[in-house]
Formats: structure tokens, sequence, C-alpha cells
């Protein structure tokens, strides 16, 4: 019998090397990891306090505030701004009337003493989300992205290999290093695997949104 096979409904994720951000973005986010930390002091201090017992920042993620308004980002801003306005357009999606804003752009750092991790979740009110990796070894945290679709995932059946990747696979993890770009839909749910706090953990995340001309 010839089957004709016709994939409809697949989700992309887009990744690159991109090593040219890696000197600068790491230069420019030190001080916006530094500031995380020491605005987290307390609240480290407290949990020991409270544990009594000295755990550092086990388990912890380090935020900074946004960095869209940062000027010295604006290459990098305007390198991805480009990305997605491509992928957008070659997904079929008519941009003409609509333009793509950054809705959030963070840098975070996973915790030296390790378990920094991310559950699983996706964001809200955006339509592409991405990562650039600036420190992340063999060692580290890496994220993983699961199948979108509950209607297939309520069905599940046995995976025969889970090793192979096909049209039963439930999820997938990337390999990672310093100056890996992933892009993905928002919709996408992702998570990052427990750090052991080996090496060192630190990637930019970011969220694009885009808005309609008739209500800007």
């Amino acid at each position: 019998m010839k089957i004709k096979a016709d994939l409809y409904f697949s989700t992309p994720i887009y990744s690159l090397e991109e090593t040219s951000f890696l000197k600068d973005l790491n230069k420019i986010t030190d001080k916006y990891i530094e500031e995380s930390k020491k605005n987290n002091e307390k609240i480290l201090k407290e949990r020991e306090n409270f544990l009594n017992k000295k755990v550092g920042d086990h388990g912890f993620s380090f935020n900074s505030t946004s960095l869209i308004k940062d000027k010295k980002l604006d290459k990098f801003k305007n390198h991805i701004g480009n990305i997605c306005v491509s992928i957008l357009d070659l997904q079929g999606y008519n941009m003409s009337n609509h333009l793509l804003f950054f809705k959030e752009l963070w840098v975070q750092e996973f915790a030296k003493n390790g378990g920094g991790h991310h559950d699983t979740h996706i964001h809200f009110n955006s339509h592409l989300s991405g990562f650039y990796f600036l420190k992340c070894s063999e060692k580290t945290s890496y994220p993983i992205f699961y199948d979108p679709r509950q209607g297939k995932n309520i069905l599940q059946l046995p995976i025969k290999k889970e090793t192979e990747l096909n049209i039963a696979t439930e999820m997938v993890n990337y390999k990672i290093k310093p100056g890996t770009l992933i892009i993905f839909p928002s919709y996408l749910p992702h998570q990052f695997v427990i750090d052991h706090g080996i090496d060192p953990f630190r990637f930019i995340h970011f969220n694009m949104q885009a808005i309609s001309k008739d209500v800007l």
C-alpha cells in the first residue's frame, strides 16, 4: 500500500550560532547580575536563618531588571528583531500592518551553588520567545521543549524508542554553547533542567510581541 503522509501543524524551533555578541554582552550584563545578587542578599540570608543551615544561593536564579532601554544592547536588539520579523514572514504571517516589539528582555544567571532551574511554562501575550546563551557548557543546565498540542498529549500512546525523533516525540532538548541563539513560538512549553553549579550558566531571555499599527 502506498500511503501519502502530509505533515501539518508543526512547531518550529530555530537555532544558530552567533558568537559576535558574546564578549560585549557578557561585559554589559555583569553589572545587572551583580545588582541582582546584591538585591537578593537579604532574601538569601533570611532563607538561611529560616532553614538554620548555610545553603548559599542554592536553587536560586538571579534575574536582571529590563534591558530594553539599555542603549548598549541596541545592536543586539536590532539583530534579534530583524531575525524575528523574517521568521514570522517565512511562516506565512502578513506583518504589513503590525510592528514587532520587545515585550520583555532580561538576563539571568543560575546559582553558583547549583540547583537553579525553571519549571515548564509558556509566555503569554507574546508571539516569539528566545534565549541567547552567554555562559554555559556541557555540564550546565539546558532547555527542554514540549509538544504543545494538548489534544495529542491527552491521548498519548507509548513510544517505541525515546531516543528517536518522530511524530510520537513528546519532548526535545538542545545542546547549547556560548553564542547559541534559540527562537521559538511563545506558546511552546519549555523548561530548564536543574543546574549542578559546576560551570557558570547565564543567558539572555526575550519575548517579542506583534502589535497592530491600528492601536499604536
